[in-house]
């Protein structure tokens, strides 16, 4: 009876184990594999033919943090991230809180604002381009200004933010009215027979009880800032005057553009380590504040 039961959980690992090989040989094949690679390249002379024709050590390193272009693009990343993660935070947090509760004609608001998760990011990219148009774009005309904001080095970061802060609202806005109605409603009733006021019950009770969503909110929030660079590449070309170069967007140009596989090995590595620190930083945050 013992050898029966040992042979049937021995049966049932290799049957989990079969289960997980697909999304194992998927992850060692297109994320582990070109991550090392990635890795490797970042410390070799690559030939244009992506061919490694040499060891460099941390030469590519140092050559690459003294370039201005990369000071600029990273000041550009760091700029975007910064804005971009607590406004899109605090617009999908107000939106979550203010459609949480059901209520008549709801649902057609609920599918305009999560409708930005169907809009790639060309379409979203070309649509805002016509909209800050300097001449025939709505939002100047609206606001009866003659700002030319993908043309203007002082503005044309801002026009890239506006798109970024856009596409991340719908997913935002879905986690936190999703987090939002599961909120134990006797605590909250509770609260409200004490005479607690709304406020107090946002800031004391709801946001504290949701704060795992906000982590996650805000942990994919500044992955997807730092990667940021499908507008660039689309709207302003990372001009004016670098003025909108992001690190991924010099990645892509330095590698594909100008053949440089080492300089975009290393400018990928740079910010694979930036959106660790940045994920590890609020990880460790949030830890310290008790919520795990």
């Amino acid at each position: 009876m013992l050898m029966s039961l040992k042979r049937h959980k021995k049966r049932e690992q290799a049957r989990a184990y079969l289960y997980l090989f697909p999304i194992l040989l998927f992850s060692v094949v297109f994320v582990y594999y070109p991550f090392l690679k990635t890795a490797l390249f970042s410390v070799s002379t690559v030939n244009f033919m992506g061919e490694i024709t040499g060891f460099s050590g941390l030469d590519n390193y140092r050559y690459l943090f003294s370039r201005r272009e990369f000071s600029a693009a990273l000041g550009n990343t760091l700029r975007l991230t910064a804005i971009n993660v607590p406004l899109t935070l605090l617009i999908a947090l107000c939106l979550g809180k203010l459609f949480s509760n059901s209520r008549p004609g709801n649902g057609l608001f609920q599918t305009l604002i999560a409708s930005t998760m169907a809009v790639s990011m060309s379409a979203a990219s070309m649509t805002f381009r016509v909209l800050l148009n300097p001449t025939i774009g709505w939002l100047n005309a609206f606001l009866g200004i003659g700002v030319r904001w993908y043309e203007d080095r002082n503005t044309a970061l801002y026009g890239i933010l506006m798109v970024t802060v856009w596409m991340g609202i719908g997913f935002g806005f879905l986690l936190f009215q999703a987090a939002f109605r599961n909120v134990d409603r006797s605590v909250v009733d509770s609260a409200r027979l004490d005479g607690a006021g709304g406020m107090r019950i946002l800031l004391l009770i709801e946001l504290p009880l949701i704060r795992p969503t906000i982590l996650y909110s805000v942990c994919t929030n500044t992955i997807l800032a730092l990667m940021t660079s499908g507008p660039v590449m689309i709207i302003t070309k990372g001009g004016p005057s670098r003025a909108t170069t992001t690190l991924i967007y010099l990645m892509y140009t330095t590698g594909y553009g100008s053949g440089n596989y080492a300089m975009a090995a290393c400018i990928a590595i740079v910010s694979f380590f930036l959106t660790l620190l940045f994920t590890l930083v609020s990880l460790q945050s949030n830890k310290g504040e008790g919520i795990g």
